[in-house]
């Protein structure tokens, strides 16, 4: 099965990283990121990401278990992420209807989700490969599209995208792509749609916590 087909059968990006190398034996290849723009080009649109990858390469090396490896790509994830603005979006108009107590609670919730997905993938022996081109383009709808793949050996990775906006703390991710257009957003709204119907903010809460331990159970 290659890993495109794999990918296809999983409609949910907020499940992307955990299937992109459940599984997979990939070749065992340094871990390691293409040449990026001088920090002056892109003022570093890419530079969030570059953190990213960079705690997710040691993760992969140096995590023996699933909360450390959280422990490790914590900070680089608040940093390169605009978490309420990705939940916001993925929630819908029901966001504004949402509580304070209620979208504090789903906040903390989304982002410990998000952390236990990328500490559930990249552990030792994934060895993934991770690429960031050096050119960043405009996203039809504001901010940047910075180019990047992830992967192993010689398939050439999976392309992953990413939606940067420039706000007041720097440049921070606003959107995945999957193979160049699959919003991760999109995908999350309708996800998260039945749970918010269910059982509200708090059901929504509560599915986000379960899947979170489940990551985080070696």
């Amino acid at each position: 099965m290659t890993m495109n087909s794999r990918f296809a059968q999983n409609a949910t990006l907020s499940l992307l990283v955990t299937s992109l190398f459940a599984g997979v034996p990939v070749a065992a290849a340094q871990a390691q990121t293409a040449p990026a723009a001088s920090e002056s080009s892109a003022s570093a649109p890419a530079a969030p990401i570059q953190g990213l990858y960079d705690a997710l390469k040691t993760a992969q090396t140096t995590g023996k278990t699933a909360q450390q490896r959280a422990t490790m790509i914590a900070p680089a994830v608040d940093h390169a992420f605009d978490l309420e603005a990705i939940l916001r979006r993925s929630v819908g108009v029901r966001y504004n209807n949402l509580s304070a107590a209620d979208r504090t609670r789903l906040l903390g919730s989304f982002r410990q989700f998000t952390i236990a997905r990328y500490a559930s993938s990249f552990k030792p022996g994934s060895n993934a490969v991770f690429t960031i081109l050096p050119q960043t383009r405009p996203n039809p709808t504001g901010g940047q599209i910075v180019d990047t793949t992830i992967g192993g050996g010689s398939d050439g990775g999976t392309p992953i995208d990413y939606i940067m906006t420039s706000g007041a703390s720097g440049w921070r991710i606003t959107d995945i792509l999957l193979d160049a257009h699959i919003s991760q957003v999109a995908a999350q709204r309708a996800d998260f749609g039945g749970a918010l119907s269910q059982g509200g903010a708090s059901g929504l809460a509560d599915l986000l916590d379960r899947k979170t331990t489940k990551f985080l159970h070696d």
